[in-house]
């Protein structure tokens, strides 16, 4: 609970005045039978004048509690609006300090069911603890004591219910809290699954996996409905139990009035505020364990956003001053292995890059290339070795100093929606359009931007959908060169592109850039060419470096690559 007492202390005035209001309308709820016992009491003396009174009151007691309960509801939403808004946000914030480790071991999925489904259970806790939560304990203390004191003879019928309400709503809600836990995971597996069909929709059809899809995402679907149904099923039966529990001792009541009445006839008007007083009692009860247990639900979605806000980033920068780096790397003896996984995919990794260098980097699939060029920008760190930028450990250079001297370039090109320019000032915030041209010409992007009718200003739909891969390639590259970074790198982002277009993106940026270190990861040999040094990756080891023409020569693992590629007569 410390989580939302540290975001209620913003709204503290209107948390007070809602608490205000809650005790309002609890005392307007349990005065109104008080008052309706004097009417009885005055029309069964024929007192008129004090009828008139009487009813005035009871009028002026109904519009205040009403007037409570509008005010109490405005206050609550506010607040559990409010402070839901801010929990999301700094969820979100946490997130953003997750380095991949951090994100693979939640999943994407997952932490959007956190950051919605679960916030959502937050707030319609906050708004029930206002309304409902703070009210019961003081309707139920009070109609309690009330009851006795109306009709003392009575009092074993009023212990009586609270002890026969307890043992159901114990039996029933007490169940409910380990099903909730269930139906919050299930959200999650569904929400994963329908994430995962929509992005993959393409591979899905292409494949005629359908019927397969629907398969899994039914089973999960019917676990999450059965939750749902055998929770609406306690429901179900917890009402009516409930209903007759209150009818039964109503009546049991009215019969022992009966014999009362003999000799006190005033408890005849007593009846009708006493029935009054034994059903807050009992709806006290209920309510309060329907509300514990829809509690017992937030609290497990409180739990989970706990677990992200516990969380410690995997990567954390020192405080020190911004550094100006040049554009050379080095590693030394640096060994990486992923998360859970036994066996390294980086092993005994050393080499040296000068400032301006172009290194390429090729290798078997799973050798190890993208893993390498991650360390780099510090995406992860090694667990055994050195990586270093500017002759600087990267353990001791801060977050700004290193992203303002390294831009990555990943194959997959994921850009966001909104403009162009958006997209773009993601690598150069203050980028002017002169920037933009500039860097578009070198990623080769200025061809199809020129055409727009709004150039940067053009809207890119979600998952940029309106932009084909080769585009998306080239906008992903432009914004990696816009803010002139001392290190590129670039991980096989030209695969989409055509072998024109890839020959004029190296040209210009031989042409453009000849200060920047490039790295250049690549499954075609004809991408690293002209590198100045390709490093040759081999199950996680750096196994030779050298020039195409070196390695070519002497390097057999290279030569498999390229025979591949270009047929054994390229070897002649």
């Amino acid at each position: 609970m410390r989580i939302l007492t540290a975001h209620a202390k913003k709204y503290w005035g209107d948390i007070l005045f809602a608490v205000i209001t809650v005790i309002v309308m609890a005392a307007a709820t349990l005065w109104q039978p008080r008052l309706l016992q004097d009417v009885i009491n005055a029309i069964l003396k024929d007192q008129n004048h004090k009828i008139v009174n009487l009813g005035i009151m009871l009028i002026v007691i109904a519009v205040v509690g009403l007037l409570a309960g509008i005010l109490n509801t405005v206050l609550s939403a506010k607040v559990a609006q409010s402070m839901s808004a801010d929990l999301r946000e700094t969820i979100f914030r946490k997130i953003e300090t997750f380095s991949f480790g951090n994100i693979e071991k939640f999943q994407a999925g997952n932490l959007v069911v956190r950051l919605t489904n679960d916030v959502t259970q937050i707030q319609n806790l906050i708004m029930t603890t206002l309304q409902s939560l703070l009210r019961v304990p003081i309707l139920f203390i009070g109609a309690f004591v009330l009851a006795i004191n109306t009709i003392h003879q009575l009092w074993w019928i009023i212990v009586l219910l609270v002890i026969v309400v307890l043992a159901i709503s114990a039996a029933t809600f007490g169940q409910m809290g380990r099903h909730f836990g269930l139906m919050q995971g299930l959200i999650d597996r569904v929400n994963e699954l329908a994430k995962e069909n929509l992005i993959g929709v393409r591979v899905v059809k292409s494949f005629n996996q359908e019927a397969n899809e629907k398969k899994r995402f039914n089973e999960v679907s019917d676990k999450l409905n059965e939750q749902n149904i055998f929770v609406g099923t306690l429901f179900s039966i917890l009402i009516p139990a409930f209903t007759l529990v209150g009818n039964l001792a109503v009546v049991a009541a009215i019969y022992f009035v009966g014999d009362l009445a003999k000799s006190d006839p005033g408890s005849v008007a007593a009846i009708a505020s006493f029935v009054n007083y034994l059903m807050q009692v009992m709806f006290a009860i209920i309510i309060g364990g329907m509300m514990m247990t829809f509690s017992a639900r937030a609290m497990v979605s409180l739990q989970r956003i706990r677990e992200v806000l516990n969380t410690q980033p995997d990567i954390t920068y020192p405080d020190v001053a911004e550094q100006q780096l040049d554009g050379s790397v080095s590693f030394e003896k640096v060994s990486f292995t992923y998360g859970e996984d036994e066996a390294p995919t980086l092993k005994e990794i050393s080499f040296q890059v000068k400032s301006g260098e172009m290194i390429g980097i090729v290798g078997a699939t799973g050798s190890g290339k993208s893993t390498l060029a991650q360390l780099i920008p510090r995406l992860f760190d090694p667990q055994q070795g050195v990586v270093k930028v500017g002759d600087i450990d990267l353990k001791q250079v801060n977050e700004r100093s290193l992203r303002q001297t390294v831009a990555f370039v990943l194959q997959r090109a994921i850009l966001f929606s909104g403009t162009v320019g958006d997209n773009l000032r993601q690598g150069k915030h203050d980028a002017s359009e002169h920037d933009m041209d500039r860097a578009s010409r070198i990623a080769q992007a200025a061809e199809f931007i020129d055409r727009l009718p709004e150039r940067y200003e053009a809207q890119v739909e979600e998952r940029s959908a309106n932009f084909s891969g080769g585009q998306r390639q080239r906008l992903s590259i432009t914004r990696g060169v816009i803010g002139q970074p001392k290190i590129l790198i670039m991980d096989d982002s030209t695969s989409a592109l055509d072998a024109q277009s890839e020959k004029l993106v190296q040209e210009a940026l031989d042409h453009e850039l000849k200060g920047t270190t490039t790295f250049i990861i690549a499954e075609k040999i004809a991408s690293v060419l002209h590198a100045d040094r390709i490093l040759v990756m081999d199950d996680g080891r750096l196994v030779d470096e050298g020039t195409h023409e070196q390695l070519v020569k002497s390097n057999r693992i290279y030569q498999e690559i390229y025979a591949t590629q270009k047929g054994r007569e390229a070897l002649k």
